[in-house]
């Protein structure tokens, strides 16, 4: 039987969703959880993979069981007894077919947080600016993005990937009176894609690039003319879409942010 499951993390501490040689990942601690209730050897397949310091608000993954889970919640619920407290768990949903984590999602939204002012509770999870960049530049930049497909000039070199391509539907800027926020959603992300787009978009807000130097970046497919990636620390994976709605809710955020 297979089980969707729907957690947070804070990345702070791990190296990135996927398991690592002699480092702690958070796909290896929801293996061994789980494995310790069922007493079953699992392998649990996650939405996608969140690289060292990033964080999830919304994250998905499935596991396939040998024996049923007769209450999901109580499952739930023993799940987060042993999990660290940086990982929660809020709901398991077991579904039919060949429903799959990661291959089934149909999008997928991060949000980046800079705080306008240091915050000694925040800095593990938003970047801290020193001078507040020009929103209008940024909101320039937002829109050339979502115009563009390759990204190869905007993920890790020798990811091997098979495709840059990525379809954006949404980018952009959010401004409240605490933060800036990045906002994006595509069906798919190439990695260290979201980092290496903020970090770029960041020296054009402050006068280090012109908007016009955005296209030519992209046009040259080439990681050396982007950017530098902006620090992990700000960057959410807030929500994961699929064909047929799964949990109650879709996108997550990590803060109550009031955007009207």
């Amino acid at each position: 039987m297979r089980y969707f499951i729907n957690l947070a993390y804070d990345g702070s501490q791990y190296h990135g969703w996927q398991i690592q040689p002699n480092a702690v990942s958070v796909q290896q601690l929801m293996n061994e959880a789980i494995e310790k209730i069922t007493r079953e050897k699992v392998n649990v397949i996650g939405c996608g993979r969140t690289d060292t310091g990033v964080h999830a608000s919304y994250f998905v993954m499935h596991v396939d069981l040998d024996n049923e889970i007769n209450a999901p919640e109580k499952f739930t619920y023993h799940l987060n007894a042993v999990l660290p407290k940086d990982i929660v768990v809020y709901e398991t949903q077991p579904v039919v077919g060949d429903l799959h984590a990661r291959f089934s999602a149909t999008a997928r939204e991060y949000h980046y947080f800079l705080s306008k002012d240091p915050h000694p509770y925040l800095y593990p999870f938003a970047k801290q600016l020193v001078k507040l960049p020009d929103m209008p530049k940024l909101h320039e930049a937002a829109k050339i993005i979502q115009q563009n497909t390759d990204f190869a000039s905007f993920c890790k070199a020798h990811a091997g990937n098979k495709t840059n391509i990525c379809q954006i539907s949404e980018s952009q800027w959010i401004e409240t009176d605490d933060f800036l926020i990045y906002r994006i959603k595509a069906d798919r992300f190439l990695r260290n894609m979201v980092r290496g787009l903020v970090g770029t978009m960041l020296e054009i807000g402050l006068g280090k690039r012109s908007p016009d130097e955005l296209q030519l970046i992209f046009d040259a497919r080439d990681r050396k003319k982007a950017g530098m990636s902006a620090d992990p620390q700000g960057l959410f994976l807030t929500g994961v879409v699929y064909p047929d709605e799964i949990f109650k809710h879709t996108s997550k955020l990590p803060f109550p942010l009031n955007m009207d």
